[in-house]
């Protein structure tokens, strides 16, 4: 099976813009880690405590319900975030 195409802007880098593309993929893996982790203490604590929080916390003290929407925006930044930064790699591999 042949190898994806190289994209045309990284066709005639040099090796320290080569170094620059590998680490910005790096980072956008990292991000892509960060992010799915993120997503999944979201949803343990939204199918957890959020419903609980919301319906027996008075007043406006939900810091269950708060923390699910801090860490869901957390999640949802670091994926769009890590996509943007890994784009052009054509594998799908850890470092």
């Amino acid at each position: 099976m042949s190898h994806a195409p190289v994209l045309i802007s990284e066709r005639h880098l040099t090796p320290a813009e080569v170094e620059i593309v590998d680490r910005r993929r790096r980072r956008g893996q990292l991000l892509l880690t960060i992010g799915f982790q993120a997503g999944i203490i979201t949803t343990l604590v939204g199918v957890l405590w959020v419903g609980q929080d919301l319906t027996q916390s008075p007043g406006m003290v939900h810091p269950m319900f708060y923390w699910a929407c801090i860490t869901g925006t957390i999640s949802v930044v670091c994926l769009l975030a890590g996509m943007s930064m890994r784009r052009g790699f054509h594998e799908f591999t850890s470092y």
